[in-house]
């Protein structure tokens, strides 16, 4: 008799998401295991460790409920799969993969591993194209390429649904026609956010490219943990079986690594930094690494997660280890928030290590490296300003000053706020630039090549 075929009730202990069961043989790590309770509901769960003749089992749909003396216990013998198909395409799942969105189950052309194949170093393309968000903030100053993952470091209550809800109705590639799709990911948001999203894309007509895998925040935290990799998975069938483009928000990495905590915690593991296992890099390294592009494979699978820091605390455990592993990031600000100013990107903190790589003629505009750096300069410069007004007073300023002073003021107003519903083109985003660059002396333009001041620049300023 296989082991998929024993029922075990021999459950010896209940401990948060975890259960232990006893007396078992021939059992692996990452094992599906399905448990049925005496009301007769089965819930499913995965091996987390095995030795001896004991598991311990982490219960996705949580132990509520569970007897240790009447709850049977089987190991099926395989790892937690996914169904895939492009008819994911336009629907909503649940934490565990299950359409909740009133329609038809899928009917899969496969099933696959959700824990996916690492991309093989070498395998991997550079990434260099272009793309558009819509958003002036990022397309001009921290540009988005196809492979990246760039993600958007928050602070409780700022906007950064709004944000993610906008970047995926809007993003887009450019130049030649090329499918494009968005795998929406949400762990732990209220039922509220999640009608948010759904009523956006649905009004917006975004749902019909976009696959959202829902996670609420009265959902069994656990399965926290599983969704980002079925998200995933269903990204790689989508760009490297189907040649699709990509883009996957994973919003909020807070919540899955409180759940990872959780797991750790129930396990007695010895914790690491504010109690976060000592792996926790390791765990987001196999999420983030999932991004990129292949050699010979026409899709690609771009990342934006976002996570909300606790306190609004950058050096916090969770922006932190993100930061080592991906390729840059944006940083919503408190300040600019109570400004009224949306999005509150702050400018300076946020960086797109693959910027330049992704800029540049036949990809953005010629111009565009040379209005970024000299944008940021003038910024850093004005907002420097801001601190020495504080202490001395506008009057001590001089001519200068009090133009890279009204600079970033114009900056912010002009460049930086936009409408949650305009979705600006990276020509019009290069124009604002121009625009509020003309307002400084054409002297003071020392980060752009002198050819497309004289194109650009609509009153040079002697």
């Amino acid at each position: 008799m296989s082991n998929k075929d024993i029922e075990y009730t021999t459950v010896s202990e209940v401990a948060g998401p975890l259960i232990i069961v006893e007396g078992v043989n021939d059992v692996a790590y990452n094992e599906v295991v399905k448990i049925r309770m005496t009301s007769g509901e089965e819930r499913t769960g995965q091996v987390l460790e095995a030795f001896m003749d004991k598991a311990i089992v982490q219960v996705f749909e949580g132990t509520k409920g569970l007897e240790t003396d009447k709850t049977a216990v089987r190991f099926i013998g395989e790892t937690m799969k996914l169904g895939i198909s492009k008819d994911m395409l336009g629907r909503v799942f649940d934490g565990t993969g299950n359409p909740i969105d009133d329609a038809p189950p899928i009917i899969p052309d496969e099933r696959r591993d959700i824990n996916g194949n690492p991309i093989n170093p070498y395998s991997r393309e550079y990434p260099r194209e272009f793309i558009q968000t819509g958003i002036s903030t990022i397309d001009g100053l921290n540009t988005l390429v196809r492979g990246q993952k760039l993600p958007i470091f928050s602070g409780s209550g700022l906007p950064h649904n709004e944000l993610a809800a906008q970047i995926a109705r809007q993003a887009k590639v450019l130049a030649k026609k090329e499918q494009f799709a968005v795998v929406f990911c949400a762990m732990g948001i209220t039922a509220e956010e999640a009608n948010l999203f759904i009523r956006d894309f649905e009004h917006t007509g975004a749902l019909e490219r976009t696959v959202m895998f829902l996670n609420l925040a009265d959902d069994p935290t656990i399965e926290r943990v599983i969704l980002p990799r079925m998200a995933l998975t269903c990204a790689e069938y989508l760009a490297f079986d189907l040649d699709m483009h990509v883009l996957v928000i994973l919003t909020d990495l807070t919540n899955y690594a409180e759940a990872l905590r959780e797991i750790a915690a129930a396990r007695e593991e010895v914790p690491g930094r504010r109690g976060y296992p000592g792996y926790m890099y390791t765990d987001l390294a196999t999420i983030y690494e999932r991004a990129g592009r292949i050699k010979g494979k026409k899709g690609s699978i771009t990342q934006i997660p976002l996570l909300t820091m606790p306190d609004d605390d950058i050096t916090h455990p969770i922006p932190d280890l993100t930061g080592y592993i991906t390729e840059g990031q944006i940083v919503l600000e408190r300040g600019l928030h109570k400004k009224g100013i949306y999005p509150p990107i702050a400018v300076l903190p946020c960086l797109s290590r693959l910027m330049d790589r992704g800029i540049g003629e036949g990809r953005t505009r010629a111009d565009h490296a040379g209005v970024a750096n000299q944008l940021y300069a003038a910024y850093a410069e004005g907002s420097d300003l801001r601190d020495l007004v504080a202490i001395v007073g506008e009057d001590a300023l001089s001519e200068r000053d009090r133009k890279y002073l009204t600079f970033a003021d114009e900056f912010e107003q002009q460049f930086v706020t936009q409408d949650r519903h305009e979705d600006r083109s990276i020509e019009k985003t290069l124009s604002i630039a121009w625009e509020l660059l003309s307002h400084l002396p054409s002297s003071e333009l020392k980060k752009i090549d002198e050819k497309f001041i004289k194109k650009y620049l609509s009153e040079p300023k002697l």
